[in-house]
């Protein structure tokens, strides 16, 4: 089946993640100082959870120590907006974040 094809009911968009179906998300990365301890590695991730991820109803999927790399998007169907976007790169770069990078909104599914 292809994702660009014209006609398509609705539980086959739902099926193939497009149109109102869609979700957009965005990768992230950013590392933190070199001697930075264990627990305030810990810390800083429990902030940023509880201050932007979860605050904005935002999903988080990655890994790091003090290099973080991740990909972020809704917890619910739907699609992450430039403001979520605006908001991980403004909060990760004022708590200390260094070498942050945000990509651009990309559909999860298809890219």
């Amino acid at each position: 089946m292809k994702k660009d094809a014209k006609s398509r009911n609705r539980r086959i968009r739902k099926k193939l993640r497009v149109d109102e179906f869609q979700e957009l998300g965005f990768d992230v990365a950013w590392k933190l100082p070199d001697d930075t301890t264990d627990e305030a590695v810990d810390t800083f991730i429990d902030k940023f959870f509880a201050e932007v991820i979860q605050e904005r109803e935002l999903g988080f999927g990655g890994e790091g120590d003090v290099l973080w790399h991740g990909l972020i998007c809704t917890q619910k169907l739907g699609k992450c907006t430039e403001e979520d976007r605006t908001a991980v790169e403004n909060w990760l770069k004022a708590n200390g974040a260094t070498t942050v990078s945000v990509s651009d909104l990309y559909d999860v599914w298809w890219e």
